[in-house]
C-alpha cells in the first residue's frame, strides 16, 4: 500500500510504522488521518500480525496537529477535524493486537493524543511531552482530555492540560504516562524486544486480553469480570490454544503457537 506520510516495514509478525513529515515535525493533518485509516483497515483482520510499533522520523514523535491547516477553519469545520482524529485514534486503539508508541522526541498536542491512543508508550530519555493547546486558545481535540486522566489521574491531567507545561521522560514515567524510558539509541531495539516478547505468547490470549481489558475500562467491574470469564473459557477445549499451552507447560516444553 502506497502512502505519502506513513512509512511501513514488516519484520516477520511485527509492523513498524514511521510518521514521516520531518519538515513539519510530523504534524498531524487530514492526509495523515486518511492514510492511518487506510492502514488500520488493511491490517485489522490480519491474523498473522502480533504487534505494531509507531514512531516518528526526525526529532519529533509528533509535535502536534497542523496549525497551518487549522487556522482558518470555521467552528463546524473545527469540530469535524476533531471528530476525524478521534475516529482514527479510536480505530487504532481497537486493533486486535498491541500497538506500541516509540516516542523518539517531542510528543505534543495531537502527538501526545496519538501516543495515548496506543496501548502503551516507550520513551527515549530526551523525549518531551505536553498538551499546549491552551497556549493557542484551544483545547484538546482528539480525546486527550478523556484519555489523559484515565492514564495519569485527574489532578496530573488537569495540571498538564491547563498549564501547557512540557515535561520530560522521567516525569512522564513517574506519573504513569509512559511505561519505560531508555536511551535514544536503544529506543527501537527495546520496542522491538517488547514486540517480539508479546509475539512469543499465545496469540489468541494476547488479543483477548487486550479486548477484555479495554472493554472493561468502559463499563462496570461486574460486566468486565463476566466478559473476562467468557473469553477465559473460550480458550479451553480440544485443539484450543489454552490446551496447547497447558500441555506444553506440563511437558516442560515451549509451545509452538504457529503450528
Amino acid at each position: 500500500m502506497d502512502f505519502t506520510i506513513l512509512k511501513t516495514r514488516r519484520d516477520d509478525d511485527i509492523l513498524l510504522v514511521t510518521i514521516s513529515r520531518p519538515q513539519a515535525m510530523n504534524a498531524l493533518n487530514t492526509m495523515f488521518f486518511n492514510e492511518m485509516d487506510r492502514l488500520i483497515a488493511s491490517v485489522s483482520n490480519d491474523e498473522s500480525l502480533r504487534a505494531m510499533i509507531i514512531t516518528g522520523e526526525g526529532k519529533a514523535f509528533v509535535a502536534g496537529a497542523d496549525i497551518a491547516e487549522m487556522v482558518n477553519k470555521t467552528s463546524s469545520e473545527g469540530e469535524a477535524f476533531a471528530l476525524l482524529g478521534q475516529n482514527t485514534f479510536k480505530n487504532l486503539g481497537a486493533l486486535p493486537f498491541p500497538v506500541i508508541a516509540a516516542i523518539n522526541g517531542f510528543a505534543l498536542g495531537g502527538g501526545l493524543e496519538l501516543a495515548m491512543a496506543c496501548d502503551f508508550r516507550i520513551a527515549a530519555s530526551n523525549a518531551r511531552f505536553g498538551q499546549p493547546e491552551v497556549n493557542l486558545g484551544l483545547i484538546t481535540g482528539y480525546a486527550g482530555s478523556q484519555r489523559l486522566p484515565r492514564l495519569v489521574g485527574l489532578a496530573d491531567a488537569l495540571y498538564l492540560l491547563t498549564t501547557a507545561e512540557m515535561i520530560g521522560s522521567a516525569d512522564a514515567l513517574r506519573i504513569g504516562l509512559v511505561q519505560k524510558v531508555v536511551e535514544p539509541e536503544a529506543l527501537m531495539d527495546e520496542c522491538m524486544r517488547i514486540a517480539r516478547l508479546i509475539a512469543s505468547k499465545g496469540p489468541q490470549a494476547v488479543r483477548k486480553i487486550k479486548y477484555v481489558t479495554r472493554q472493561g475500562m468502559t463499563g462496570s467491574l461486574d460486566g468486565g469480570s463476566l466478559l473476562e470469564a467468557q473469553h477465559f473459557g473460550s480458550l479451553f477445549g480440544p485443539g484450543s490454544e489454552g490446551e496447547k499451552g497447558m500441555k506444553a507447560f506440563l511437558e516442560k516444553k515451549t509451545p509452538n503457537w504457529k503450528d
